[in-house]
Formats: structure tokens, sequence, C-alpha cells
């Protein structure tokens, strides 16, 4: 059985998709006397057998295999022999020889000296049924034939030993160069992110299949927005991490790609149970419930359990295997005024808005999973997987609790694969289906508001939300549904070649409904420096949705995409290995291909009524669809090359390296706001009469939209009667480049890597550009066509962007277009040593230097500061930490305790921040490394756990309690995650209490304060 796995249980992968397979070729030589006649590869815990022919040199090449735990037996003239238990992991490339004209005695269990991703043995002993054979196989003779990809591989050990808050599987991808792991909120939300793009670039497949979400920007299906985990932690067996240069079988990512194989179930029945616990007693104070004032701990409840059942239904040839996990949670939040401002600087009606209140989250997951192998030659494959979570989510910062939002997500998954071998080939046919739905809808309805304050000093002017109230704005309903074809063919017919090719299509409908702002939001300059009372009675500003001039505000898109790739990974010579291959992208979505340009929206920019345009530095065409002008891209061209260099004739040292292009995709979420946006757009409408100097803009441009305040715009009557009495109604034009490209990266790596006794050294340098990010900008010109004006005496203007010179009737026009760009180098040195049955400890460090700039800061798609993405200079990173020290381990004690723990640091992030500046007018990006926390880092936190294995062997040898105890954050660090990005706070004199680049608040965000979670469980 699996040694020292926490789930102390025999489960097997016998067969991962295409993406994510392992291989194992090599040469085996025999006397002239004693020819081999056939040599097999078996899966020891599942029995699956797989037969190859051996070439005129001896050469064998077993290609599409699964990830789990082998042996081979060779059939020669005069007997058989046979290899000890070895492990092939997920994705791995690996080769063997085999030497048969010198003769071994029997031997006893290897001592696997097992090397990450290239070696035998890995994590493991010998498994139930895998007994020691006369051939041995240890780490020095099994190498590594992967080109130049940069990544880790977490094993099963990994995955249930290490410690962790939140079972999600994917919590240790952090351990690969160039991987940051981020909880964005105060659910706990994880998101990744590679080199310097955001999530969305990321793709999950697990077992083969692309987890991709097509609409939303997280990247993964399911999980924008949401503490939920993607998949079962039961049912993972283990994954592959890779932050660049995959091979070409991987379509649609551009910075970290992560291969899943799920378990399986084996020849013997196993099951296993967990039960997790924590509560606010179990917890430290958080930082807010400590200053300014102590007060008591806010309710914080998190139950996590599940339970894993597999086995035989006919041995040797059917399987199954099932799991579920459910979660309840109850997770502080904190809400404060923004930029540090004092509660007690607020009128007293609103201080109670603010403080500690609580999030509630609930998570159910389901997968089931049927393998059969009616002959030597076919393996059929059955699963699905449903996930159905709900909960009231409202992340930390100035938005009260009246603003949450009820969150839904459901998912249906399913699998139903055929892969059949022959002698010389294998071909891998899959078809996949899936139902994304994710709908958040406010938890009050009414009115909203959104206080402000607005700063002026000199010529620079700085305005900030303060804090938000009343109802919420998110009203959404998002999803896709469709089918997957795959078919993957691999051939080894050609001496040293393996030869892939294979094509995907899909049938995916794309669906969004969108009514943002159906709650009205009325937006109040309450004056709150330097006035002697807090303005709440006049708004400046009122935003609203309503049903609009065409169209439904649901989209739909039946979108058609096909992806086709060969791959060749050529042993050129027994040191020199190449990965040579290419890939093609297709997708059309005719939502965005087949829009018509409303005629009321070409009325708003044509030359009569808004001339503006005319003399303006770009041409509206460009962005005015007939429906029959805009074509999709053909050009997603993607070329891989990988290399393999042994140095010396042991293999101990080998360089490595590759070239790699990547396309990913338009999200839809973008590509469906023509439509949406016309068809529920939101109305907006600005008060001259308001005492602000956001109103400053109705002087400018004075409009149908600048109007008088009346309360009775507060009734929903009053708001029906501005949509009748105002061209437009102040609603926002949204347009879309007609020639809109694809984002794409281009990746280079090259590295060294060696093993020292045990252990694994690695040492490279990996370059990743982005191109073509998606970015709004904003489309209106002042009277001259000119975006920033020009004269420093004009007493009719204002500096700043032009948003006061929209069409007449209109809100802001903006342009959908591509341009983002970012780049990332990085020079990385990881350490690995895996745990062995001999050698009962594991370690897993990698340190990550990053030199990273983008054109647009971390995570934003407006770009409404300048006239042209090309305008905005390159600043480093406001994502990306330089430095960063991730390192995870465990250790079999002789007491029968496991202890294992995980720590991580990373320096300060970077900020950026826009001032307008008049005398004479000009638009400054200023930059800055955030004050650090601790005074050194920008994150830090150690995790820690212990297991306790209790037999109860009366019952069966393999059966035994597990007792845990996990002490998250060991250290108390407070990574505090809200920093003052106002440049003109140089001081304390305005009454807030930081200053720029200083924390502004005493919210950790989604890190936890010192929190011990308790365990039980069972094995079987």
């Amino acid at each position: 059985m699996l040694a020292g796995v926490g789930a102390g249980m025999t489960w097997s992968a016998p067969a991962t998709a295409q993406v994510g397979q392992a291989s194992l070729r090599g040469k085996i030589t025999s006397t002239p006397d004693n020819p081999v006649q056939e040599v097999a590869l078996v899966e020891v815990n599942t029995g699956f057998r797989r037969t190859t022919a051996l070439g005129a040199d001896g050469s064998y090449n077993f290609a599409s295999v699964g990830a789990g735990s082998y042996r081979l037996e060779i059939k020669t003239q005069k007997g058989a022999r046979r290899s000890d238990t070895f492990t092939l992991q997920v994705g791995q490339n690996a080769g063997l020889d085999i030497d048969l004209t010198t003769t071994m005695a029997p031997a006893q269990p290897p001592a696997t000296d097992a090397a990450e991703g290239e070696t035998a043995g890995a994590d493991t002993a010998p498994p139930a049924g895998g007994e020691a054979g006369d051939i041995i196989v240890t780490a020095n003779r099994i190498r590594q034939l992967s080109g130049g990809t940069v990544g880790i591989t977490v094993t099963q050990r990994l995955i249930e030993q290490l410690p962790q808050n939140n079972r999600n599987f994917l919590a240790f991808a952090d351990l690969a160069p160039g991987v940051r792991l981020v909880e964005q909120g105060a659910d706990g939300q994880v998101a990744i992110q590679g080199g310097a793009q955001r999530s969305n670039s990321v793709n999950v497949f697990i077992d083969g299949i692309s987890q991709k979400d097509y609409v939303l920007k997280n990247g993964i299906t399911g999980q924008d927005s949401t503490p939920g985990n993607p998949f079962p932690q039961l049912a993972i067996g283990e994954y592959q991490v890779l932050s660049s240069n995959y091979k070409a079988e991987f379509d649609q990512v551009s910075s970290v790609a992560i291969v899943a194989g799920t378990k399986s179930g084996t020849n013997e029945f196993h099951g296993e149970g967990f039960f997790d616990y924590t509560d606010q007693s179990l917890r430290d104070l958080r930082p807010t419930e400590i200053f300014p004032a102590k007060i008591a701990k806010v309710r914080t409840e998190d139950k996590q359990f599940g339970i894993a059942l597999g086995g035989p239904i006919i041995k040797d040839v059917a399987h199954f295997f099932g799991s579920y996990e459910g979660k309840r949670q109850q997770r502080p939040v904190d809400v404060n005024p923004n930029n540090g401002v004092p509660i007690s600087s607020l009128p007293s009606q609103y201080q109670p808005l603010f403080g500690a209140f609580n999030n509630n989250f609930r998570e159910d997951l389901y997968f089931g999973k049927i393998d059969v192998e009616p002959t030597d030659a076919d393996l059929i494959e059955l699963s699905g997987k449903y996930r159905n979570e709900s909960g009231f989510q409202l992340g930390n910062g100035f938005n009260t609790v009246s603003t949450g939002t009820n969150n839904r997500v459901k998912e249906w998954r399913g699998l139903a694969r055929w892969q059949h071998t022959a002698d010389r080939w294998i071909n891998d046919l899959r078809v996949a289906y899936e139902d994304v739905t994710w709908s958040p809808t406010p938890a009050t309805f009414g009115n909203g508001q959104l206080f402000q304050a607005t700063l002026r000093n000199g010529g620079n002017v700085n305005r900030f939300d303060l804090f938000r109230t009343g109802a919420g704005g998110n009203f959404q309903d998002k999803g896709q549904k469709g089918w997957t074809i795959q078919d993957d063919f691999t051939w080894t017919g050609f001496e040293g070649h393996t030869i892939k090719a294979g094509f995907k299509t899909r049938f995916i409908k794309l669906r969004t409904t969108e009514q943002n702002l159906l709650n009205p939001l009325f937006t109040y300059d309450a004056n709150l420096f330097g006035q002697t009372s807090f303005n709440n009675t006049v708004p400046y500003r009122l935003q609203f949705g309503a049903p609009g001039e065409f169209g439904t505000p649901t989209v739909n898109s039946n979108n058609f995409q096909l992806g086709l790739y060969i791959q060749d990974d050529w042993d050129v010579s027994s040191r020199l290995t190449l990965n040579l291959g290419v890939r093609w992208d297709y997708e059309r979505t005719p939502a965005f291909l087949d829009f018509v340009t409303p005629q009321s929206n070409l009325d708003a920019v044509s030359a009569a009524n808004y001339p503006n345009l005319a003399r303006a530095d770009y041409n509206i065409a460009d962005y005015l669809s007939t429906g029959r002008n805009r074509k999709a891209f053909t050009g997603a061209f993607q070329p891989r090359i990988g290399f393999t260099y042994k140095l010396d004739e042991d293999g101990r040292f080998t360089v490595f390296g590759g070239y790699g292009r990547s396309y990913d995709r338009n999200q839809f979420d973008f590509l469906q706001q023509e439509l949406s946006f016309g068809a529920f757009p939101t109305r907006t409408f600005q008060f001259r009469n308001a005492n602000s100097i956001a109103a400053e803009d109705c002087t400018t441009n004075p409009s149908s939209t600048c109007i008088d305040w009346d309360p009775v715009y507060l009734t929903p009557e009053g708001r029906q009667r501005l949509l009748g009495g105002a061209t437009g109604g102040g609603r926002e034009l949204r347009f879309i480049n007609n020639d809109l490209k694809v984002p794409y990266s281009d990746q280079f790596s090259l590295g060294l890597r060696t093993r020292v006794e045990r252990v694994q050294l690695e040492a490279g340098y990996q370059h990743v550009s982005s191109r073509n990010g998606f970015a709004w900008l904003l489309g209106n010109r002042r009277t001259d066509g000119t975006f920033f004006y020009d004269d420093p005496n004009s007493t009719t203007d204002t500096p700043g962007a032009p948003f006061g010179f929209s069409p007449q009737g209109y809100g802001a026009i903006i342009l959908g277009t591509n341009g983002l760009e970012t780049n990332a180098d990085s020079a990385y040195f990881k350490v690995t040593k895996n745990y062995t049955a001999d050698s009962p400890w594991s370690l897993d460090a990698t340190y990550t230097f990053t030199e990273a700039e983008e054109n647009r800061q971390f995570g934003e798609n407006f770009s409404l500061d300048y006239a042209q993405i090309g305008d905005y200079p390159f600043r480093r990173s406001a994502g990306v930490p330089r430095h960063r020290f991730v390192t995870a381990g465990s250790v079999d004690t002789p007491l029968g305790i496991t202890l294992s723990a995980k720590f991580q640091i990373e320096s300060p992030l970077y900020q950026v921040a826009f001032l307008d500046t008049s005398q004479p007018f000009r638009r400054d990006v200023v930059g800055s490394f955030r004050r650090a926390n601790g005074g050194r880092w920008g994150r830090r936190q150690l995790d820690f756990a212990a297991t306790k294995y209790i037999p109860l062997k009366f019952i069966g040898e393999e059966t035994r309690l597990r007792f845990r105890v996990d002490i998250i954050n060991l250290m108390n660090d407070r990574n505090y995650v809200e920093f003052n990005n106002n440049p003109l706070d140089d001081s304390r004199t305005d009454g807030t209490p930081s200053v720029y680049r200083e924390i502004s608040s005493y919210s950790i965000g989604g890190n936890p304060p010192r929190t011990i979670k308790l365990s039980a469980g069972f094995n079987f």
C-alpha cells in the first residue's frame, strides 16, 4: 500500500487522459541465445496490463499510461523476468534501459532514492501485490525525458500530509517556481497566478479535460467570487503544476497549467472518511478585534467532512470509486471606511455599520468513477462530478453588510472515455459534458448610497469612495453548457519517436444575464474634509439599471472551438531528447461576430451629434459592426519546443530548456457587453445643484442628463420619469474593436538539474511575455478632439480624463480593445527530497526572484486614465513580489506521529497611483513599494500539522483511525492587505490616520490569525 500517505489507502489512477499522461520508454538488451519475446507494463493495484512490440534494437515504448504503481514483466525465450514496483507520476516522461545480459540475484525491496518527477518509487514503498522482482529499479536508472517545462509534481502524500485550511487540492501549487497562490477575500477565495498575468490565464485539466471558465475571470469554472473548491480533494490522486513551456497538447492557457489525475478503485475494497473542525475559540484574536479597541471575537465556524469508497466490480477487469465532501462555514469580514478614515469621524447614525460581521457558506461536492478493461487492448472510463454551493458573501472593505450578495454555484461534469491500444499505436477518445451556473443576487433590495470624499491640494484633485450602504447592485446569472469531443492518437512505430496528434472540438453555449444596479445607487460628496456637516441629503449623481432600447439582458452565444496539435518526443540519442510540437486553435463567438451596432448607438456617435470625434486620435468606425465585418481569429499557431540533454553518461547533470507560444482566449464576459449594456444599461444623471466638486462636470458640459435634484427620484416612479425625459438616459455606450485579437504569451526557459544522493537540485531562468490582453478605454474626447486639455488658463475646463464630454444625453463612450502587456523574468532555485520507505521524510523548497512589469495596474481591465493603452508607461507589476520563498516538508517520527509544515514568505508588493496636476495639466503615475508587514516582508505564514494513526488490526490489516491537529499561521503573522494608495496623503493633517503606502486598516483579508483545526478520520 502507499506508505505514509494520510489516506492510508491504495487508490490508483490507472489511466488519465492525454494531457497529463505518463510514458515509459527505453531499451532492453539481451543475449543472442535468449531474445526478448514480449514486454508488458502492469499496474499492480488494478491488474491492468499493457504489452508493446519491441524494436529490432530492443527498444520499447509505453505511451499514454496513467499515473500509478507499475512493474515490467519481460518474457524471454528461456523464461520470465520482472522488475520491482516503481511509480510513474502524472505527466511524467520517463526512460528506463534494462540490461538482461547480467545475471541478477533476487532483490530485496528497493531503497528508492526517488527524485521528483523522474523517479521510481517516489513517496511509496512497494504496493500490495507489488512485491520485489529480480530487476532492481532505482532513481539513477530512470531518466527524465521532458523538455523545457518548469514546474513540480504534488504527490498524494503532499496533498494528504501538508497543513492547509480549506481542503482545496490546489493549495500547494505555489511550490512551483513562478506560481503564486492568492487568497482574494474574507471567505478564503483562492486564485492562482503565474508570471505577471492574472488568474484568468490559468487552466486546470482534470483527467485530461479542461476546466476553463469561458465567461468569468478566475480561470476555472465556478471559482469566481467563491470560497468553494473546484473538486473534492479525496478524489485527486496527484497533480502536476507547469508554470511555463508545456507541450502542444495544452490549450487555452498562457500562464499556469495544472494537470490532475483522479483516483480509481483497485482490486481491494478501501474506504476513508474525515471530519475537520475549528471555531472562534480555536483561533487567536484578529487585529480588528484588538485595534483600535479590544472587542469580543466574532463568531467563526468551519466544518469540513467527507467520505470515499472504492474497490473491484470484477477483479482485474472493472473497478469503482466514489467520494463526497461537504463544507459549512461562517467566517468574519471587516467593514471599515476607506483609506483609514476613522469611524468616529462619521455621523453617529452610520457608525454601527462598521466593524466585524459574518459571511456564511455551504458546499457539497460529489464524484464517481467506473473503469472497465474488457480486453488487454481496451480501457473504458465513465466519471461524473456534481458541485452545489450557496451562501451570503461580503468582502472586506468599505461596503456595508446590506450591500452583500447571495451567491449560488452549480456545476455538472461528465466524461466517457475509450482508449484502444495496438502494437504500434494508441487511440484515446473522450466525450465530455459540462453545465455550470454562477448566479449572485443582492441580499437586500431598495436604494443604495455611495459616499465619497474629495481632496483638493493646490492643483491636485483626488476623490475616493468612503463607504457604501443600502441595497447591493450585483444581479447576475452566468454560465456555460455543452459538449467536448477530443481524440488523441499516439504512434510509436518510428524508432526513437513518440508522435502524438489530436483534435478537440467543443460546442459550448455561453450565457450571461447581467442587470447591474437593478437597485439604484445615489452618490454623495460627503464633504468630509474641511466641512462642518456631513452631506447625506443631496446626491451629485444617480445611477440605476433599466431595460434598454434593444436586446434582452440575457445574452447567449453558441460557441464553436477547434484545436489541432502534433507533438514528437524524439530520443535523438541516449543523452539528448527533443520535444517538438505545434498546435492551432480557433474559436467562433457568434454573439460578438454577428453583432450589429444598433442605430441609436450609431446616431449617438455620429458626426452630427458628436463632432468631438472628428479630430480624435482613433476612428470610431473601427468599433462599429455591421454583422459581417468581424472575423474569427485564425492566426493562433503555437510552436512548442523543448530539450533535455544529459551532460554525463549517468545523467546526474541535465540541462533543459525550451520556447513556446501559447494562446488563451477573450472572456465572454467582456465580449457580451456591447449587447447587455444596451439591453439593460446603467443610466446616469448628475445634479448640478449639488454642493460638490464632482458637479463641476455639469458646468463644463451641460446636457439633458445634468438636472436639478428632486427627492422624487428616490422612488421608482420618479426614475421612470427621468427615462422618458432624456435622450439616451445617460446610458453608457460600449463598443469593441472589430479586429479583436486573442491574448497570448511567449515563454522561454533554461535550467540545470542534478542529484546529490537523495536530493534533487534545480536552478533555472524563465521569461514570460504576455500580449494582447483585453482592456477598456475611454472613448470620450473634448470638443477639439483631444483627451487632455492643453490650456492651463482655461476657466471652463478641468484637469483629468474627459468624462464630462460625453455625447448629448449619454454616458461615457467605452472602447474594448487589446493592448495589456506584461513581462516577467524569473530566476529560481528548487530543492526536492522525496519521501521513501527507508528515508521517511520529504522536503520541497523553491526560491523565486522575479522582475515583472506591466503597462496597466495588475488586475485592472479598465484603462481610463490615458487616451490609448500605448500611453501607459510600464511600471513594476502590482501583483508580483520580487522575492518569494516557499517550502514544505514532512517527517515520520519514532512515536508514530507524522509532522509536516509549510512556510511561505514574500517581499512587499508594489502599488501604483494616478495624479492629476493642472498647472500645466499632466497626469503623473506614482509608484512605490508598500511599507512592509513586520518591517521586512509583504506576506509571511507558517503552517504546521501533526498526524497520529492508531491501527485497528482486529478489524483489518489496513484499518486505522487518524487524529490530526493543524495550526495555521503558527507565528500569528499579521498580513495586512489594505494600504493607503493616495499620494496626496503625505501628512496626517487631513484627518486620516495613515499616509501613502502605510497600512490603512487592520484587516488581514482571507489571511487567518493563528488557528487550530482539529481533524479525525478513519481508513480501511
